[in-house]
């Protein structure tokens, strides 16, 4: 189709890589969260992210670990202590997050 759009971005853009591990309902609150706050356990984290479900959490935290966004800390503790930080790459993310909300406050006064 010669009419057909194609975006030059594929399946290894790597823009679309890093909006897949930050976007969605819930990851871009979770890191603001861990970042402002630093290491946090579960529940704490729950608590602030308010309307979420357990299911929805822990599979977010699963995917920003996998990703390298978010460290999972295990204490052998009884009862077993799991805190969750963001990793140095979140922290250099955090400059261009703030640009972004800058950005996005200027589409507001249009």
């Amino acid at each position: 189709m010669a009419n057909e759009h194609i975006c030059p971005c594929t399946a290894a853009c790597p823009l679309q890589r890093a909006m897949h591990a930050i976007g969605g309902r819930w990851k871009m609150s979770i890191l603001c969260s861990l970042s402002h706050d630093g290491a946090t356990r579960y529940n704490d984290l729950k608590r602030k992210m308010n309307g979420i479900s357990n299911t929805m959490l822990a599979k977010s935290l699963k995917e920003l670990e996998e990703d390298g966004l978010v460290k999972r800390t295990e204490y052998m503790e009884v009862p077993i202590r799991v805190e969750y930080e963001v990793t140095d790459s979140v922290r250099s993310l955090i400059p261009i997050l703030t640009e972004l909300a800058v950005w996005g406050s200027s589409l507001d006064q249009k």
